[in-house]
């Protein structure tokens, strides 16, 4: 499933969704890079939509929100997060260790927390709509 795909509209970023969904296991954790409005929201929408979680919002006020479905997601969104440090009051750490599959928005605002056992995924947003999205996994 690592590899770069062009989407061209939303149906090919569900679709590309849902097959790196069937891919994932309890425990995992993705992270996701990218500029405002370049997918990343609607990208954790189409995998939760996938395991039967019908709506999720974006975490950026709330900074994590939790999912059941057929596996619990952890929606965790960093862009209102000023210093590593507010991250042990929200109890982020406990998330990370849990069986719930992580999905982490602006994650490459820290990525000293992350050193191994992790996907990332970066979205390009292209000047005719289309978005470049590349998924890597790191041992």
């Amino acid at each position: 499933m690592v590899g770069t795909y062009l989407c061209n509209s939303e149906d090919e970023t569900r679709q590309l969704a849902e097959k790196f969904a069937a891919s994932l296991i309890p425990g995992t954790v993705v992270l996701l890079c990218g500029n405002l409005g370049a997918g990343k929201t609607f990208f954790v929408r189409s995998v939760c939509s996938y395991f039967n979680i019908p709506e999720i919002s974006s975490p950026s006020f709330s900074i994590i929100n939790s999912y059941s479905g057929k596996y619990d997601i952890t929606h965790i969104d960093f862009y209102r997060i000023n210093d590593i440090e507010e991250l042990f009051p929200i109890g982020f750490y406990d998330y990370l260790n849990d069986i719930s599959i992580k999905f982490i928005e602006w994650a490459d605002m820290f990525p000293e927390i992350f050193a191994t056992n992790y996907f990332m995924i970066n979205f390009i947003s292209k000047e005719d709509d289309s978005r470049e999205i590349t998924i890597k996994y790191y041992e």
